[in-house]
């Protein structure tokens, strides 16, 4: 080739084109421009991939599913009593939910269930362009699986309609089904789902809509509940019958188009009416009592590291239901007309201070509290604490403190009779004017302002004569009674004031009941129990509670006590438990009155249960009334009460049982010494410890003969 011809291939690549100059800068400018586009792109998504899954749950925590579960209270014949819980769920297993319930929610929630894997492709396309094409989100494409990750995780995932939120929801789906089988899955879709009326879960709901377990729904009630799962408050069959009625039947017919029934099935099931129960969201049995254990429970939680309302905790209480029962129907039976008898005792204060209607049925409700107790080991069979829970919260048998009358003079007894005194021996039935630590005087006299003579502390108890336990006490000090009633299982603040003998100082009464329990329980105190024990959710014992015991009293004293006490339920102050509420199994009881009326008590027991009753009103300021005395207004719901009991349960009519350093002899009423056969007035069958009774004949009566003890063997 020329060197000519080469010059000017030379001359044509050296020849510059009109553009040359700017092009490289402008193609860079544009690289440039796309590299921070893609990398910002890039970055962008890598954030809303790190934000999506930012907040969902790991392998780990997938794998160990600890949905919130409600916590049961039984009772102790195994009934659920109460339950507490943030969410009312109780878990069941896949094999306890009936089959027609399975094929109903396939059938109407997710048909292909069984051949996705987490996500139904064949569903997803419409909602992704209807949503596109309005910007928006219209329709959705849930399966089971994305359900089950939006209740399990909804704080993270949430419920309000968005892109975002299906997107975690698919992403979580996706592990969900690596995770667990088809069967897991349905069960976790069936427990943590929403049915409304406070019930998440298929349990929780079959008795909340029919107050029966799962494994117990009929195919059509099973229907109903998988229908409502598409927006409960739309098919409630109070407010709207005719719509839970027609989705119903569209679950039915969904089962129909699927082969899981018949047509004739179909066909006659969907004309069956909607049988629902009457949905009553009040507290369940012996409220005042759950309360009570709730309590408890809330203080347990730092020891035990449990959330008592998330963790689906077990409680197993010491109620019985049959006695909790005896005691709502004496309250029942007898209520109307002690609370007709205030308010018409309170007629003249109402005129008087011109109080509207609503204020005066405010004030004028007389309020009650009532405690079951077994005295063997503390177990708390019953209780009641008001009127009405749903109203009055305010738990009086665990936490009102009111005066207790004549029902704290078994404590005064007991001191006595624990420092050497027996039944027989004699103070004055006198007026006595006494001075207390404060200063104040204090000169009682009786309830129906009688004088006598010298009288015998049991017949001074049985008729709950005021002077005897003055002149009593003024004798034995009040320093000791405060020790003995404290011993006894007192637990309130005391004030050692001569008036304690009538009950000047005020008490709860839980802690009166446990106290007379001693007695009945031949000396030994135990500490009131209403928990026996808790499981976690797995059944594993987490916690036991045992009775606390301790020895207050000689058994000796305890069963002379009582002897005395069940003189006054026999012939004294609470003899109507027996001639008028025809309760005839041995007990012994004493009524309590306290000043003006304002407080009316009775506590009593058998061989096998202690129980105690305050009636009063919530007003202080208010009285009961001349009547509102412990033996016409107390005494009634306890011997209604026990009567109930023995005729519904099977309690045995034992006596109470003798120790061996307690014997029984006849005395002479004049001397107090042993009887002779010519003493004219003779306290037969009195009970004396074995170490401290009479050893002579009666000297005011001599005669050759002599009374043989009517226990001669335990001396």
């Amino acid at each position: 080739m020329s060197e000519q011809h080469l010059n000017r291939d030379s001359q044509k690549k050296r020849a510059p084109r009109p553009s040359s100059p700017a092009r490289p800068k402008e193609y860079s400018r544009k690289k440039q421009i796309l590299m921070i586009a893609s990398i910002l792109a890039f970055l962008g998504f890598l954030a809303f991939g790190i934000y999506l899954i930012s907040d969902l749950p790991d392998l780990t925590e997938l794998e160990n599913v600890r949905p919130v579960q409600a916590t049961r209270i039984y009772s102790v014949d195994n009934k659920i009593i109460h339950e507490l819980f943030t969410q009312s769920r109780i878990w069941v297993t896949y094999d306890q939910i009936p089959d027609h319930v399975i094929k109903a929610t396939l059938a109407t929630e997710d048909r292909d269930f069984h051949n996705h894997w987490g996500i139904n492709t064949s569903r997803v396309i419409k909602p992704i362009v209807v949503n596109l094409l309005t910007m928006s989100y219209q329709e959705g494409f849930s399966t089971i699986t994305m359900q089950v990750a939006r209740n399990l995780y909804q704080k993270r995932i949430g419920f309000r309609k968005s892109i975002t939120r299906k997107l975690k929801e698919i992403v979580t789906a996706l592990q969900i089904e690596r995770t667990y089988s088809k069967k897991e899955i349905m069960e976790m879709y069936l427990n943590v789902s929403w049915f409304g009326r406070g019930a998440y879960g298929i349990q929780s709901a079959a008795q909340k809509y029919y107050n029966k377990d799962v494994g117990d729904l009929t195919l059509e009630e099973g229907a109903y509940l998988v229908g409502i799962l598409k927006g409960p408050s739309n098919y409630t069959p109070e407010r709207h019958y005719d719509n839970a009625i027609l989705r119903r039947n569209v679950v039915m017919h969904n089962m129909f188009i699927c082969d899981y029934l018949e047509r004739t099935e179909y066909d006659s099931l969907k004309h069956l009416p909607l049988e629902s129960e009457t949905w009553n969201p009040k507290s369940g049995t012996a409220p005042y009592f759950t309360e009570h254990v709730r309590q408890q429970l809330n203080k347990l939680q730092k020891t035990l590291n449990v959330n008592v309302y998330e963790d689906g905790l077990n409680v197993y209480t010491t109620l019985d239901t049959r006695y909790q029962d005896a005691i709502d129907s004496a309250i029942a039976v007898q209520m109307p007309g002690i609370q007709s008898r205030v308010r018409k005792s309170l007629a003249k204060w109402r005129e008087r201070n011109e109080v509207a209607d609503s204020v005066f049925e405010e004030k004028s409700l007389v309020q009650i509290a009532i405690v079951a107790l077994d005295h063997t080991n503390g177990h708390v069979l019953g209780m009641v604490g008001g009127r009405d829970f749903e109203k009055y919260k305010f738990n009086r048998a665990t936490q009102a403190k009111r005066q207790p009358g004549s029902t704290f003079k078994p404590f005064l007894y007991s001191a006595a009779i624990d420092n050497g005194y027996t039944p027989a021996y004699k103070v004055w039935n006198q007026p006595i004017v006494l001075y207390n630590p404060d200063g104040t005087r204090w000169s009682p006299e009786n309830f129906d302002r009688s004088l006598g003579g010298r009288t015998t502390l049991r017949e001074g108890l049985k008729k709950s004569l005021n002077l005897v336990a003055a002149n009593l006490i003024d004798e034995i000090g009040p320093r000791t009674v405060v020790e003995y009633a404290k011993r006894m299982g007192i637990s309130s603040d005391i004030r050692p004031y001569y008036s304690l003998a009538m009950g000047s100082s005020d008490v709860i009464p839980l802690e009166m009941v446990s106290a007379f329990g001693t007695l009945a329980n031949g000396g030994i105190r135990v500490e009131p129990v209403s928990i026996t024990r808790i499981e976690d959710r797995y059944g594993n014992i987490i916690h036991e509670s045992k009775s606390r015991r301790t020895e207050a009293l000689n058994r000796g004293t305890a069963f002379i006590i009582t002897d005395m006490l069940e003189t006054a339920i026999n012939h004294g102050t609470g003899g109507s438990a027996r001639w008028k509420y025809k309760f005839h199994a041995p007990a012994a009881g004493k009524t309590g009155t306290t000043n003006d009326y304002t407080d009316a008590w009775f506590m009593g027991f058998t061989p096998h249960v202690t129980a105690g009753v305050w009636v009063g009103l919530d007003d202080q300021a208010l009285k009961l009334g001349r009547q509102g005395t412990g033996s016409d207004t107390a005494l009634p719901f306890w011997a209604e009460f026990m009567k109930r009991l023995y005729e519904n349960v099977e309690i045995p009519q034992d006596k109470f049982q003798q120790p061996q350093d307690v014997a029984r002899m006849d005395i002479c009423d004049d001397s107090g010494e042993i009887a002779t056969n010519f003493c004219p007035n003779v306290i037969k069958r009195e009970v004396f410890k074995v170490n401290n009774h009479p050893t002579e004949s009666c000297h005011l009566h001599p005669g050759f003969g002599r009374r043989q003890f009517s226990d001669q063997s335990a001396f």
